[in-house]
């Protein structure tokens, strides 16, 4: 036997039991190590609600991509005789039979600021200031809060102040309280909700209608009621009334045809709002 072989061998192995119980403590000890790196930042460090999650940011930004006509806010002081337009088209509306302002609670859009409109039912109601041509692709749109079954809640009519002669494209209160909205071709096109919504809480409504889309009536947000073979509107010019114009004649329209209650938000857009921008608009008001 080789003693000095063996001995070597038995040096060489100590050594490298000794080189592996270094490396294992210097892996416990040394700083942890990875293939990658990455930085993280938060510069602003903010939280808020969107803009966008607002009646007035919702309105505001459907306002050119949707062609509104106008928007009114309806938050001005007791007295005022002009509702502002903040749609950019400069297209201020006037307060007919005095602007009475209240704070209710609760209110609708709660995130916007400013009061809303209160309507007496006998004299108040907004003119529009420009003549439409014969609008035929078009949406209307207001909150509103009543306990008075009965009364117009947006419409268009020959006639800026006047009883109008023709009247069309009008949401309404029946005496049961539902939402009905007409159009008239050849005689009366209604689509009605079936439910009532004088119930004294805050609703939204939306009403549209084109040649392709037909007629929609939409409240808190989804569609109640339509039709899409009404798609021609009565022809005529006119001008965009809210609160107050005849709807003599059409179904359920009772004798008073002032609206009685609160207002907040009303626009008209030259186009079909879709599906998901209604949606949208009732959130933001909620």
């Amino acid at each position: 036997m080789n003693l000095h072989r063996l001995r070597d061998g038995k040096v060489v192995a100590i050594l490298l039991v000794l080189a592996l119980a270094v490396v294992v403590l210097l892996n416990q000890f040394a700083p942890t190590r990875s293939g990658f790196s990455a930085q993280i930042a938060n510069s602003a460090n903010s939280a808020g609600t969107a803009a966008s999650n607002t009646c007035t940011g919702q309105v505001g930004f459907d306002a050119s991509a949707s062609k509104a006509l106008f928007a009114y806010r309806f938050t001005e002081a007791t007295g005022s005789v002009t509702a502002a337009d903040f749609s950019g088209k400069a297209a201020n509306g006037t307060y007919q039979g005095g602007m009475t302002a209240s704070t209710p609670s609760p209110i609708a859009c709660p995130r916007d600021p400013g009061t809303a409109w209160l309507l007496n039912g006998s004299s108040n109601f907004v003119s529009t200031p420009a003549l439409q041509q014969n609008p035929t692709t078009f949406s209307e749109e207001v909150w509103f809060r009543t306990t008075v079954a009965g009364g117009l809640l947006i419409g268009f009519g020959g006639s800026q102040v006047a009883v109008s002669g023709q009247h069309d494209r009008q949401v309404y209160l029946n005496t049961s309280g539902q939402l009905v909205f007409g159009t008239y071709n050849n005689g009366t096109q209604v689509v009605t909700s079936p439910k009532a919504y004088n119930d004294g809480t805050w609703h939204h409504v939306v009403a549209t209608m084109s040649a392709a889309t037909g007629m929609a009536l939409y409240v808190d947000g989804a569609v109640v009621a339509s039709n899409a073979k009404y798609t021609v509107p009565e022809p005529g010019n006119g001008y965009w009334r809210i609160g107050y114009d005849t709807v003599s004649g059409w179904p359920g329209s009772g004798s008073n045809y002032y609206y009685t209650g609160s207002m907040r938000f009303a626009a008209v857009y030259g186009s079909v709002l879709t599906a998901a921008q209604v949606s949208s608009h009732y959130g933001a008001g909620r």
